[in-house]
């Protein structure tokens, strides 16, 4: 890695981006079991809007790291799943979320000091 690796057009900003939006990996980690309905998905992950949803799930779609099965019948039904190259992504949102159980305390302490400081 140079040390340019980091640089606004970098495949390296590309996984950021990706990872930094709260909701694609919550999305993706709630259907890390299978696929899901969009209505299981809200009532797996709660704190999101169907909105939010539809929008995160199109964003994954466009990204390709999830896809959209829609399925005929009364009334019809859609479900996501994980690609193969969505899946690739469990294990990164694995370790961050690991790292914000063993650290978590530790960053709500220094906030909460530079609260503190700040009044």
């Amino acid at each position: 890695m140079t040390t340019d690796a980091f640089l606004a057009d970098c495949r390296a900003r590309l996984a950021f981006d990706l990872l930094g939006n709260t909701w694609n990996s919550v999305v993706l980690w709630a259907l890390r079991h299978g696929p899901r309905r969009p209505g299981e998905l809200r009532a797996a992950i709660g704190g999101i809007s169907a909105k939010v949803l539809t929008q995160t799930l199109r964003r994954l779609e466009f990204n390709g790291l999830v896809t959209r099965c829609a399925y005929g019948g009364s009334p019809p039904r859609v479900e996501y799943g994980l690609t193969p190259l969505g899946r690739t992504l469990l294990d990164p949102i694995e370790a961050f979320g690991t790292w914000a159980h063993v650290h978590g305390d530790e960053v709500m302490a220094a906030q909460e000091r530079a609260e503190g400081a700040g009044e």
